[in-house]
């Protein structure tokens, strides 16, 4: 039997019912959480389309409490909506969207690295370090959808660690929230082309800045850094007419 097209697109990413336990620390409903982020992030959930809950509890072979919970934790990420009377549907996308996130990654991430700076210590300049050299090991080709699922892991472990020295969760948590927005739009983008610049050689500008203290080097490389994507991701979109 041929499932709907929704239920297709979950299967990609479901899970035999043995995967999902619940340790104490990683509750069953945030494992769902992050199977369905990766889902909507690389576009298997598309902008926008409808979640019904029973086939895609059906999917996972879990119960409705978890995955209400792993769905509440991805309203609160800003990547799925609920409506009275209309359920549960992936937010939608927009170039207004992409400009405000890329508004708000600069200022706040940029303070943020200014913060980690501040406060810092050995461990998390060694942190950043261990992470970039991983980032710069990673591999990205548009070719093969694996290494871009592994890159943007990768990616996004180095700008979290990159502010992580300066101890603020919530700071962190909302930094978090904006790279999962942002990764939306830059997923598109990288299954067309393996990139568009050395990135490579900005995050190690960025990275070596900042573990020499060096506040304006490193939050001015930042800055760009984020602009750079933020415009070129809106040049692209616009140019392949994708959203208005």
């Amino acid at each position: 039997m041929t499932l709907p097209v929704e239920a297709q697109t979950v299967a990609k990413v479901q899970s035999r019912k043995g995967d999902f336990s619940d340790d104490g620390k990683n509750t069953i409903g945030s494992q769902l959480a992050s199977r369905l982020r990766e889902a909507i992030v690389s576009g298997q959930l598309p902008a926008g389309s409808k979640i019904n809950l029973n086939k895609v509890r059906q999917e996972f072979c879990v119960s409705l409490s978890p995955l209400r919970e792993g769905l509440a934790r991805l309203i609160s990420d800003g990547l799925v909506e609920f409506e009275d009377n209309r359920g549960y549907r992936v937010s939608p996308v927009s170039l207004a969207n992409l400009e405000e996130i890329t508004a708000l990654r600069e200022e706040i991430e940029v303070f943020a690295l200014r913060e980690a700076m501040r406060i810092g210590d050995v461990e998390w300049e060694s942190s950043v370090m261990r992470a970039l050299h991983r980032l710069n090991k990673a591999e990205r080709d548009a070719s093969k959808p694996e290494t871009l699922e592994n890159w943007e892991a990768t990616h996004r472990e180095f700008h979290l660690t990159l502010i992580s020295g300066g101890k603020k969760p919530l700071l962190l948590q909302f930094c978090a929230n904006l790279l999962n927005l942002n990764d939306r739009y830059r997923r598109t983008f990288l299954i067309r082309t393996s990139g568009d610049r050395n990135v490579s050689q900005e995050h190690s500008e960025i990275a070596q800045g900042a573990v020499a203290r060096d506040f304006e080097y490193a939050t001015d490389k930042l800055r760009q850094h984020i602009h750079r994507t933020g415009s070129n991701l809106l040049d692209h979109l616009r140019d392949t007419g994708a959203l208005q």
